[in-house]
């Protein structure tokens, strides 16, 4: 399958799998890379020795293509592209953030730039600030989301009439018909979060995984604006915190609601009742956990299967 995302990161499918916080570790990122698509190592949520260590072992774990993905909204910056640099990843996604602000010296060190973008000004500022691909991501998706609310279908051909380099859709495809659409649509490959948040290799503790299994249509909602938006999980924390607005809550109130380690607390340690639980609309599609593997496996049969019959 060639397109210009699989030409780009030099991967047999364009596929790409979401660096998400507390999810996505060494284990699911060289899993997805030996099935031929583009692991990637969520940064988010390692301290920078952390990240090194799993930077080292997706190295012995594949010889394949694989990328660190950097949400520019956290601290330790200088020290995180600096390991980066040194440890020779080739490929960075950027997001949460200025593309501005690292891209050239990213691309100095020889490294392959891509930003994740929610609107067409951000995909547009992105191009101009020299990046190698833009990931334009819908309002479906979970975890840190955009605040226009502009959905991933409607998104994907407004960015494709904007901007020359390639484009990967991201937010609510988790299947092979998804990726259809998507690709139909005007993006060259795909990013998928939720589906591989149900794979055995993801990070996530297994309430979690369970969690998501379980969950319907409407489960989910974007909350937080006034700080980062966040699409979550209902439960207890999401309903106290929709109680907490009744109120009419400064930022700070909010500040305070929110704390300090949650969404640790409830992906990486899987308290469901006070913990952030960020998953996607999609995850109502999403009925089992499997090895990493096999869901590339099945999200490439059915796009195979159902572009044949078009």
């Amino acid at each position: 399958m060639k397109t210009r995302v699989t030409e780009l990161f030099k991967i047999k499918y364009p596929i790409i799998q979401a660096g998400m916080v507390w999810n996505s570790g060494w284990r699911l990122a060289s899993a997805v890379s030996n099935a031929g698509g583009l692991g990637l190592i969520g940064a988010g949520s390692m301290y920078p020795e952390i990240l090194r260590e799993h930077i080292v072992k997706c190295k012995k774990a594949t010889d394949k293509p694989f990328g660190v993905n950097v949400p520019m909204l956290y601290p330790n910056l200088e020290e995180i592209f600096k390991i980066i640099v040194d440890e020779g990843v080739k490929i960075v996604f950027t997001s949460a953030g200025n593309p501005k602000t690292w891209t050239s010296f990213l691309k100095e060190n020889g490294i392959i730039v891509v930003h994740v973008v929610s609107s067409v000004k951000f995909a547009i500022k992105s191009q101009e600030a020299g990046v190698d691909a833009v990931v334009a991501e819908g309002f479906e998706a979970g975890g840190h989301n955009g605040r226009e609310e502009t959905t991933t279908f409607t998104l994907i051909p407004m960015v494709k009439e904007k901007i020359e380099i390639p484009l990967i859709a991201a937010g609510g495809i988790a299947t092979g018909r998804g990726m259809l659409a998507a690709m139909i649509l005007g993006a060259d490959g795909v990013q998928i979060g939720s589906r591989f948040v149900a794979s055995e290799e993801s990070s996530a503790h297994i309430n979690f995984k369970n969690e998501v299994v379980k969950t319907q249509d409407g489960d989910t909602h974007l909350t937080l604006k006034e700080l980062a938006p966040v699409r979550l999980l209902k439960n207890k924390f999401y309903n106290d915190l929709q109680e907490l607005y009744l109120e009419h809550p400064t930022k700070e109130q909010l500040m305070e609601k929110l704390g300090r380690a949650r969404s640790k607390k409830g992906m990486f340690e899987g308290d469901l009742e006070e913990g952030e639980l960020e998953i996607g609309q999609v995850a109502g599609l999403i009925h089992t956990i499997r090895p990493a593997a096999e869901i590339m496996t099945e999200i490439i049969d059915e796009y195979e299967l159902v572009r044949s019959t078009i």
